[in-house]
């Protein structure tokens, strides 16, 4: 199983947002930082937005934030939210499939249990886990310190 893009980016969108707080991140700065379009950083962003994992501010000096404390969201929040598809099979959920096994197989059953345990994992880290490590981390995406005191 490979995550998309999006789901990676979208990721990467909250850490980014979660380790420059308490400043508001400007979409240009985090496409920069991690070297996408900005169009596709917006089009990312919206059901972010929707489903308020992230909160806009509007105006001149405006951007986005997290829209909950970084601690509250989790990667499971995230990937649920950036995947389309979690069928690791073509039988998996009752997809389409030729093969005379179906319905008397244990391979379904199996991956039922590996997705459970994936998404498990996922839901035990939060935004705030992956970027515990602020100040390494400010300085590899290029946000100036500010003068601020971080861990």
């Amino acid at each position: 199983m490979r995550l998309t893009r999006q789901s990676s980016y979208a990721v990467r969108t909250l850490m980014y947002c979660a380790i420059n707080v308490p400043e508001l991140s400007r979409v240009s700065d985090i496409a920069k930082a991690y070297g996408i379009s900005e169009l596709f950083l917006f089009k990312l962003i919206k059901p972010l937005v929707e489903n308020n994992l992230i909160e806009t501010v509007r105006g001149r000096h405006g951007g986005i934030r997290l829209g909950r404390p970084a601690a509250e969201i989790t990667l499971l929040d995230v990937i649920k939210l950036t995947e389309e598809n979690f069928s690791l099979a073509e039988c998996f959920d009752g997809g389409e499939t030729s093969c005379p096994l179906v319905g008397g197989c244990e391979l379904s059953a199996a991956l039922h249990e590996a997705l459970d345990a994936f998404f498990a994992v996922l839901a035990s880290y939060t935004i705030a886990d992956l970027t515990d490590k602020r100040r390494a981390m400010r300085s590899r995406l290029g946000i100036e310190m500010l003068g601020l005191e971080l861990n």
